[in-house]
């Protein structure tokens, strides 16, 4: 069951950010909108738009919801793998997304505060390619 909902929420998620489901939407709206004379804006005619938005939106966030678990779990194992990977990272750093939001932002503001510290204390570091994103950007153009 649980992997036939992530399929499922996977897809939905896709799909529901993409420009054709977008124009469908808004499709929907203006032929909705567009009827509403044939109907002399009938109490029907709008429970038929209030009705289906509404379930629309309440399946949607269940769905999306769940990718977006999916995917926060998987950059933070990703995460978790560079600490541990790393010579030089604290592997304390690992799990701290299950501290409370005090917990976190007290960690945060102690890291902000050593960083300042040690800009103060050394040289700016040298930069070693400045324009690295603006040469990235040149070769992918069409131009190039």
């Amino acid at each position: 069951m649980r992997k036939f909902f992530n399929l499922c929420a996977a897809k939905t998620s896709a799909g529901a950010g993409h420009p054709l489901t977008f124009a469908i939407a808004v499709g929907t709206i203006v032929v909705w909108a567009v009827t509403g004379p044939v109907f002399h804006y009938s109490d029907t005619w709008q429970l038929v738009i209030n009705t289906g938005t509404t379930i629309v939106t309440f399946l949607m966030v269940f769905l999306i919801q769940n990718s977006q678990n999916r995917d926060g779990a998987a950059m933070q194992a990703k995460l978790d793998e560079l600490l541990r990977a790393v010579d030089k990272a604290r592997e304390q750093f690992i799990g701290i997304e299950h501290l409370t939001d005090q917990q976190i932002e007290l960690v945060r503001t102690a890291l902000e505060k050593h960083a300042k510290q040690l800009r103060d204390k050394q040289p700016r570091k040298q930069e070693t390619a400045p324009d690295t994103v603006d040469r990235l950007l040149d070769r992918m153009s069409p131009g190039s």
